[in-house]
């Protein structure tokens, strides 16, 4: 079943990329008290995610800040090493690197795709949402192969 708006974040645990290596994060500590901004990407260093998804998210931060969000973050199907040297190649520092390896974020939220036609296998969605306090207050989920309701200048219109 897929998450909706008014549903509480399931606990999950993510590793948050970090200069120091990896750290291991529980979701419920991770949304607790503070309004974030969630967007989730196929994978890190993929055509779309690359050129769209975080470039958006990295331009509108402080825009996404001034209508308050505490802290802007990134969810993919991926390894943690692989979540860092993607934040390091695109400077993004104002981008909290959540890794989901064994996509169980993205199945505890319902928002799984198959990319086996692609040698993906089993990913997370391409979606953005908005955390308050762990309960979605936003959510974002694209159409296939689309980019659009899941944009940092989508996001920013509806706050």
């Amino acid at each position: 079943m897929t998450i909706s708006v008014g549903d509480r974040l399931p606990s999950t645990t993510l590793v948050k990329a970090t200069a120091n290596g990896p750290e291991q994060v529980s979701s419920d500590e991770y949304f607790a008290g503070r309004k974030v901004a969630l967007f989730s990407v196929p994978g890190a260093f993929t055509p779309t995610c690359s050129a769209k998804h975080l470039p958006g998210y990295l331009d509108k931060a402080e825009d996404l800040k001034a209508k308050g969000i505490d802290e802007i973050a990134c969810t993919a199907v991926n390894d943690p090493f692989v979540m860092g040297a993607w934040s390091k190649a695109n400077d993004a520092d104002a981008v909290t690197m959540l890794a989901d390896g064994n996509g169980t974020f993205a199945e505890a939220v319902g928002l799984t795709m198959d990319g086996s036609k692609f040698g993906l296998g089993k990913r997370g969605q391409r979606y953005s949402m908005v955390v308050n306090d762990g309960v979605v207050e936003q959510l974002n989920v694209e159409a296939p192969g689309e980019f659009n309701v899941s944009s940092a200048e989508h996001m920013l219109n509806e706050l």
